[in-house]
């Protein structure tokens, strides 16, 4: 009889150990599906309410932006020869300049020999397959901004705007 009650005692025994076990298990994985359960209710907020509220209709309507009219000066033709192993290599362009204002141009009309010096120096120097694709003519219209805005400091030119590339 004592061996039934020991067996029914260590059954008990495992029993409980068991439920505190499966409560602990339990514990854990509630407390995980909590985190995510919170994760995603804040991923939700972020990209669905967070957002800038629309106004409502007729309440403070926002200004629009005006566009600033903008003033082009072109630059002369110009046609250099293209560093190349041989075969001689043409580019010619027509280049058109982008400032804010008449009076920027005044500013930078003096300028006009030391930009032409800059431009041709670097044109020069290019080779054929850097003029190649689009990434190349942006990384070509990017350094010819550098330039004249180094040449023309303190004016500024907002753009450099290609008319016309021809590379033979």
């Amino acid at each position: 009889m004592a061996d039934e009650d020991a067996a029914a005692g260590d059954e008990a025994e495992d029993a409980e150990g068991a439920a505190k076990g499966g409560k602990k298990k339990l514990i854990l994985f509630g407390g995980i599906g909590l985190v995510v359960l919170l994760a995603a209710g804040g991923a939700a907020y972020f990209f669905l309410l967070a957002g800038d509220p629309e106004p409502a209709p007729g309440a403070g309507e926002a200004p629009q932006e005006v566009q600033k009219p903008v003033v082009f000066y072109d630059l002369p033709e110009m046609t250099v020869n293209l560093s190349t192993d041989g075969r001689t290599t043409y580019l010619k362009v027509r280049i058109a300049l982008e400032v804010e204002n008449r009076a920027m141009i005044e500013q930078i009309e003096p300028y006009l020999p030391r930009i032409l010096d800059a431009f041709q120096i670097y044109l020069r120097e290019l080779r054929p397959a850097d003029l190649e694709g689009s990434a190349g003519l942006f990384r070509l219209k990017e350094e010819l901004l550098r330039r004249i805005n180094l040449s023309v400091y303190p004016a500024k030119v907002e753009g450099v705007l290609f008319k016309e590339i021809l590379v033979q």
